[in-house]
């Protein structure tokens, strides 16, 4: 699916908006696809843009989705308010989905996207396409 323009931006509920558009956090553990382990790409929420792919997903035992590679130029960087860490966003729309962390060894890459899963929807690779 391709991203969806501004005015066609998904209906966000407030926990939602909480997140993605005032850059909260939703509580450890309690994310939808912090386990999900299914073939699939996880979209923003609000704009659809594919953003990772589940090749790229790896259990940090952090209690949020870990990925260790984004789809590239889909996903900025930005250095958090706190000065301390750096957020990462869709680079399509501007939703907050978390942080990343580097240095930790957790996988070859040596990084880790650590994402909210009320920012994304995952969509499930078909397994007999047409």
């Amino acid at each position: 699916m391709a991203s969806l323009s501004k005015p066609e931006w998904r209906k966000l509920t407030r926990q939602e908006e909480a997140v993605i558009v005032r850059k909260g956090t939703e509580a450890p553990y309690s994310g939808e696809y912090e386990h999900t382990t299914v073939a699939g790409t996880y979209e923003c929420k609000r704009c659809a843009a594919p953003l990772y792919r589940s090749e790229s997903k790896f259990d940090s035992g952090c209690g949020w989705p870990s990925f260790d590679d984004a789809i590239p130029g889909n996903v900025r960087r930005v250095s958090d308010a706190d000065g301390m860490r750096v957020e990462i966003e869709c680079a399509q729309c501007g939703a907050h989905l978390g942080h990343v962390f580097e240095g930790e060894r957790f996988t070859p890459r040596n990084t880790r996207h650590c994402v909210n899963s009320i920012s994304l929807v995952f969509r499930p690779r078909e397994t007999n396409p047409r």
